[in-house]
């Protein structure tokens, strides 16, 4: 899952919402590193990941790529979901998309101390809306290719946004079946 996910999952708290991103850019023990709640949020982020690369469906989405592009297949789909998730905002939370990514660029603006290179990327995710953006398919192209500048072998993503043009009936299929099971997953495993 990626960030828009994430967020949604996490919690609707100032602190749970924080710690849904920092699972992004927090890596190692987290034990006193941040307030209990963030740690708390940073560590079912992890969770949420183990179950989703666990999954079946998402080992049967990954397949549904070329060869070539199965090694990146996971980062793509993260993609991808977070623009199913954009896209049928309404069938996953009574909240407007405009309304709760608002409130998430406000908390990100109002904490003093956001680990640096997500102090760095907040601002911009703010000012170009990437959370609300993702209901365009055509982002996912902005995206890629954005992946690709930081990317050592940038080839890895030449003729992914195709690929996902393609496979967009069958992966947002595998999205409405995934995404209920892993909503069902974060209610049981949220204190």
């Amino acid at each position: 899952m990626n960030y828009l996910a994430h967020l949604h999952l996490g919690g609707a708290q100032p602190a749970q919402l924080l710690g849904s991103l920092y699972g992004d850019f927090v890596k190692g023990p987290l034990e006193g590193r941040f307030p209990e709640p963030i740690e708390t949020a940073i560590r079912l982020h992890r969770r949420i990941d183990a179950y989703t690369d666990g999954h079946p469906l998402i080992s049967q989405a990954k397949q549904r790529f070329p060869r070539e592009h199965r090694r990146i297949a996971g980062v793509l789909l993260d993609l991808f979901f977070d623009h199913c998730l954009a896209r049928d905002w309404r069938h996953y939370a009574e909240q407007p998309l405009d309304d709760f990514t608002a409130y998430v660029y406000r908390v990100l603006a109002e904490e003093p101390a956001l680990p640096e290179r997500l102090a760095y990327v907040a601002p911009r995710m703010a000012a170009q809306d990437w959370l609300g953006s993702y209901r365009e398919f055509a982002v996912l192209g902005q995206v890629i290719q954005g992946m690709s500048r930081r990317l050592s072998r940038p080839e890895l993503l030449a003729g992914t946004l195709p690929q996902l043009s393609r496979l967009y009936e069958p992966l947002s299929e595998d999205f409405r079946l995934f995404y209920p099971q892993l909503l069902g997953f974060v209610r049981q495993n949220t204190p």
